[in-house]
Formats: C-alpha cells, sequence, structure tokens
C-alpha cells in the first residue's frame, strides 16, 4: 500500500497531496492572491510566495490525509514545464524531503500529470490508447496517449495558449484576472452573436493570437461610436469568445479523432472547467469522454501524485542532480 507525496509548484498555486494505493486522500492547494492587481502571474512574487507556502501546504496535506511523513514511500514532484522559479522551490524542497526520509524522488511532467489525473481510483479511467487535449493558460495540446509513459504530441498551439486567450479576451472586455470564470459566468446570460475571427490553421496545431487581435479591433471600433458598449454588452461579448475558443478546441479535436480512428477523449487542464467546453463534449455521443473533476482541473498535486504512482510501480526514479526544466517536451 504505497503512499506517495505530490508537490506542484510550477506556476502560482502552491500544492500538495496524498495519495495511498492510488486514493487520493487529501490535496491543498494554496492560491496567490497578490498577482491579481498586475493582470497576470509575477514570477518573481510567485517563487517567493511558493517559498512562504510550501512547508504549511505539505503539513497541511500529510494531516489530512492522517499520515506521518515517515510513513512516506516516495515523493513526487513537478520537474517542469513551468516557471523556473516557481519549479525551483518544489524542486529543492522535493529533494531535501526525499533525502531526509531515504525515500525515492519522483520527477514528473506537469502535462502528462494534466492526464494521468484520470487513473485516481475514485474516478472512471480511460483505455489506452487515447486522444488527450490540454488546455491551460500556458499550454494547448492534442496528444495521442499509447501508455502512461508513451506520449505523442500531435497537434499544439504556435503562438498562444487558449487559457491565455480568454484571460487577454477578458481584460479587454474589463474583467479581473484570471477572467476565464468571469467569462464562462457571464456567458451563460448572453448569446454568441459577435463574429469574431476564427483561426484557421492547418493540420491539428491551434493558433490565437490573430483571434486576440479581432477581439481588440472589435472593441476599439465599437468603444468609438458607443463609449458604454462594452458594458452595455458585456454577457453577449463574453459569451461569444467562449463560443469561438471552444469551437476552435473542437474542431480540432473532432479532425484528430477521424484522422486517429480513436474515440476515447481525455481533457485536462484549467480550461477544461470551463461549462461552454464540457457542454460541447457531452454532446459528442459517439465518443467516451473523460472530464475531470473539478478539483483536478486547475494546477495540483492530485494529479503529480497519480502520475507518480505509476513511476514507482515501474521504479522508475529520478536522480538529485537533475534540474527543473522550464521547457520540456512529452
Amino acid at each position: 500500500m504505497p503512499v506517495i507525496l505530490g508537490i506542484e509548484s510550477s506556476c502560482d498555486d502552491t500544492a500538495a497531496a496524498v495519495l495511498i494505493d492510488g486514493h487520493i486522500c487529501s490535496n491543498i492547494i494554496a492560491n496567490q492572491k497578490v498577482h491579481k492587481q498586475y493582470g497576470g502571474v509575477v514570477p518573481e512574487l510567485a517563487a517567493r510566495a511558493h517559498l512562504q507556502n510550501i512547508i504549511p501546504v505539505v503539513d497541511q496535506a500529510l494531516s489530512t490525509a492522517n499520515i506521518d511523513k515517515k510513513e512516506v514511500n516516495a515523493v513526487a514532484y513537478t520537474i517542469g514545464p513551468g516557471l523556473i522559479g516557481s519549479l525551483l522551490v518544489g524542486n529543492s524542497f522535493a529533494k531535501s524531503l526525499s533525502m531526509s526520509l531515504g525515500v525515492p524522488l519522483i520527477e514528473v511532467n506537469h502535462m502528462q500529470a494534466h492526464l494521468l489525473v484520470h487513473f485516481e481510483k475514485s474516478i472512471p479511467d480511460p483505455s489506452f490508447p487515447f486522444l488527450g487535449l490540454t488546455v491551460s493558460g500556458g499550454h494547448t495540446q492534442l496528444v495521442l496517449v499509447n501508455s502512461p509513459s508513451e506520449m505523442e504530441v500531435i497537434g499544439q498551439t504556435i503562438d498562444d495558449a487558449v487559457g491565455e486567450a480568454f484571460d487577454k479576451a477578458g481584460k479587454m472586455i474589463g474583467l479581473p484576472y484570471p477572467a476565464g470564470p468571469y467569462i464562462d459566468k457571464y456567458a451563460e446570460n448572453g448569446e454568441p452573436n459577435i463574429p469574431f475571427s476564427m483561426p484557421r490553421v492547418p493540420g491539428l496545431d491551434f493558433s490565437f493570437s490573430g483571434f486576440k487581435t479581432s477581439v481588440l479591433y472589435y472593441l476599439r471600433k465599437q468603444h468609438q461610436l458607443d463609449k458604454d458598449y462594452i458594458q452595455n454588452h458585456r454577457n453577449d461579448l463574453c459569451s461569444s469568445v467562449q463560443h469561438i475558443l471552444v469551437r476552435i478546441l473542437m474542431e480540432k479535436l473532432e479532425k484528430a479523432v477521424i484522422q486517429t480512428g480513436i474515440k476515447e477523449i481525455v481533457i485536462g487542464g484549467g480550461v477544461s472547467a470551463n461549462s461552454g467546453l464540457r457542454q460541447a463534449l457531452s454532446k459528442q455521443t459517439d465518443w467516451n469522454v473523460f472530464i475531470p473533476p473539478l478539483s483536478f482541473t486547475t494546477d495540483n498535486a492530485a494529479m503529480i501524485a497519480v502520475a507518480g504512482y505509476f513511476k514507482y510501480q515501474n521504479k522508475n526514479f529520478g536522480v538529485m542532480d537533475r534540474q527543473a526544466q522550464s521547457r520540456m517536451s512529452l
């Protein structure tokens, strides 16, 4: 009955989780509110907050799971990708704890973990092979997953991530950071009747920079005609932004299903919490779709612990001299 402690610090959330025999027994996340006033994550501030949060977060994860640190069999942590300063905090802490406890260290790829969290034993798990769609503020990828250790990116953004497109569009509409949840909320009472541009990128790759430019030019033009346009049309603006971004994702996913013949679909990442995307996926009755619980959508350590569990079973352990990586492939 292995006990895995997972540690996540890739961006602005300090997280720790305890997994016992494949079941998540605690999943603690400390959010950093300091970034709201800047309209985005400030890397230096994020790293400092991780230093303040990591010890109490790990302590709370252990106590919530009713586990003493001496009962931990392995320490899994995010080695990348992410903000290098943030990653280094989790990297250093995990190595120190692993060494002091005399237990294996497990390196986990953050993006792989977003897909592997579906194998936590309390939720339905997909069958291999499956198509993974990872959607977040930093990544947008289509992944062919043949096993927990064999993943191939078959499509990805060539510029910005879909989560970043949500946030930047929301900022133009006057919404707080992070804007994604606010867009989702206001979209419920709006109509997708504003014709923002749809990028046309060949193959399975994505692009969102042109969409953001379309939103900017449209709002600039409307503001010249009516100073209160955004305030008076906020719900429709949010509905239109969400509609286009979800449509971009779904069109590429549908194309991937046709090309690969795989109808086992797994979604992961912060944008997987979006209700518009969830509704669009639920309408695909020919697919076997796996959507994570909301607690597993944003950055969390449960997914790191689950991914680490696979490596623990295969004795695929990390080394002390490997450094955190801001960029890394699957």
